[in-house]
């Protein structure tokens, strides 16, 4: 079996986390990512945001996690406390809501698990931080992302927005699951990955 791993991203690899970011959406296309936003992905602004984003979290329950495969990053994962103030409301009693900002597996490395484990990865953590519930936001029409989430047993909230993105709207459709781990089977034990 190869040597495969998650664990906390390390500051200088924000390099990496930014490149799989720009290559993953890339793949994603254009319908899913507009061709603006992947053209701001280049930068150094953007390796610096991701650097200080590790280094410098907003609180203690964000995370940044790279999957690895031998020495070599193929993930990456960003989490923490729901911004969204319906996402955090939206009919849950059992605690605090956390959101997956996103989670990506660069396409070559796709299928061989490390989606599946970015995501538990983000569960276990969660569930340490208190978390009770997750939620995320895909791109209505990333076909890949809902199959990856909803066979991990994640299902629609029923939320949708819009966002700008860059004059283009881009439709979210919010996902969500518990991690209590006496509801459900734990989330992200699915074989499937990311595109």
């Amino acid at each position: 079996m190869a040597d495969v791993n998650v664990r906390p991203a390390r500051t200088q690899e924000a390099g990496e986390v930014a490149r799989i970011q720009r290559v993953s959406w890339a793949r994603a296309g254009t319908s899913v990512v507009p061709a603006s936003v992947l053209d701001r992905l280049v930068g150094d602004e953007v390796v610096s945001r991701w650097a200080a984003t590790i280094d410098t979290p907003p609180s203690p329950g964000h995370h940044v996690l790279v999957a690895r495969e031998q020495e070599t990053i193929v993930g990456m994962v960003a989490f923490g406390p729901a911004e969204s103030e319906d996402a955090r409301n939206e009919g849950h009693d059992e605690g605090p809501t956390g959101e997956i900002a996103t989670l990506l597996v660069e396409p070559r490395w796709g299928r061989r698990g490390h989606g599946s484990r970015l995501l538990a990865a983000t569960v276990d953590i969660a569930r340490t931080d208190g978390v009770a519930q997750l939620i995320t936001w895909v791109p209505e029409n990333d076909i890949s992302a809902r199959t990856f989430f909803g066979s991990a047993g994640w299902q629609e909230s029923g939320l949708i927005r819009t966002l700008d993105a860059d004059g283009t709207p881009l439709r979210e459709v919010c996902l969500h699951t518990s991690i209590v781990e006496d509801a459900i089977r734990p989330a992200g034990t699915s074989s499937g990955s990311p595109a």
